[in-house]
């Protein structure tokens, strides 16, 4: 190895270098220093801002209700307008209302297949299928279902057409998968006031029309769907139907709820109460 020359020239200027030196190293301390606290602080901020979310969006159940409609069912508009309600009781008082949610998907289901496409008098058509033609029978439905319909704020009319619904069902299955079940519950909203409120036929194009409107489908889109291509999503809406009566269902309303531990069912419209009971049952075994 070779010996180092302790002998060899040294600059004059090296003593003179060290305040120098000192000077930039203090600063480079008191960058670091500043850069640790920034990144401090922006770990603070984000674990104050983020962290709350990401933790309840883990912790928050998410239910699915599977709604199986027919929209020409009295009963079903009911227990819709009763669900409604129930749900928005839920949300406003419950204490399991941020740990479990609820949003609806509707399923088609067709209680007379068989009706024609331009259909016949509503009121005749339920008198003689439903009370054999007696004047005293139906005068005690039309009283019994305005009654209940005031309590939910249905104003049920009586008059109009009964047809066939599964265009109605093609639409309202289009719009959930491509628009969203915020807007398929307002193309329920409607199909169902159309026909039972405004005594409209429950599945003319016209009727289509006017649910797309409601429901904030541009008139391009709804005329293209309703009355351009009557294929689109035809046969997705039959095999919905299928599989609906392949599930067992042979009425409606048929109503799922979806628990983390198990699903509960109801048939039939329901009171209020009792859908926020079942609303409570599924929020707290699911938190």
């Amino acid at each position: 190895m070779p010996e180092i020359n302790s002998n060899l020239p040294r600059d004059n200027n090296d003593g003179a270098m060290e305040p120098f030196f000192n000077y930039i190293s203090s600063h480079i301390l008191v960058v670091i220093e500043h850069l640790i606290n920034i990144s401090t602080t922006s770990i603070i901020l984000y674990v104050n801002e983020y962290v709350p979310e990401i933790f309840t969006s883990i912790m928050t159940y998410e239910s699915t209700i599977s709604f199986t409609i027919d929209t020409i069912c009295p009963w079903t508009y009911l227990a819709k307008q009763r669900l409604g309600i129930a749900l928005n009781e839920y949300r406003a008082s419950s204490p399991y209302a941020k740990k479990c949610t609820f949003s609806i998907k509707y399923y088609p289901y067709q209680l007379y297949p068989e009706a024609s496409r331009e259909g016949e008098d509503k009121f005749t058509w339920y008198k003689k299928l439903k009370y054999n033609d007696s004047d005293e029978k139906m005068k005690m439905y039309t009283t019994l279902m305005s009654a209940y319909g005031t309590g939910c704020g249905i104003d049920f009319k009586f008059g109009g057409t009964v047809a066939n619904t599964l265009h109605a069902h093609r639409l309202i299955y289009w719009v959930q998968e491509e628009k969203g079940a915020e807007a398929a519950a307002k193309v329920v909203a409607s199909l169902y006031r159309q026909y039972f409120e405004e005594e409209r036929h429950p599945s003319s194009q016209e009727t289509l029309l006017q649910a797309c409107k409601d429901a904030g489908i541009s008139d391009e889109e709804a005329r293209r769907v309703v009355v351009e291509d009557e294929s689109e999503a035809l046969m997705d809406v039959k095999l919905a139907a299928r599989e609906s009566a392949g599930n067992g269902i042979d009425s409606v309303p048929h109503i799922v709820f979806e628990g983390r531990r198990r699903d509960l069912t109801l048939q039939g419209a329901k009171e209020v109460d009792e859908y926020v009971r079942l609303l409570e049952t599924i929020a707290k075994e699911s938190t």
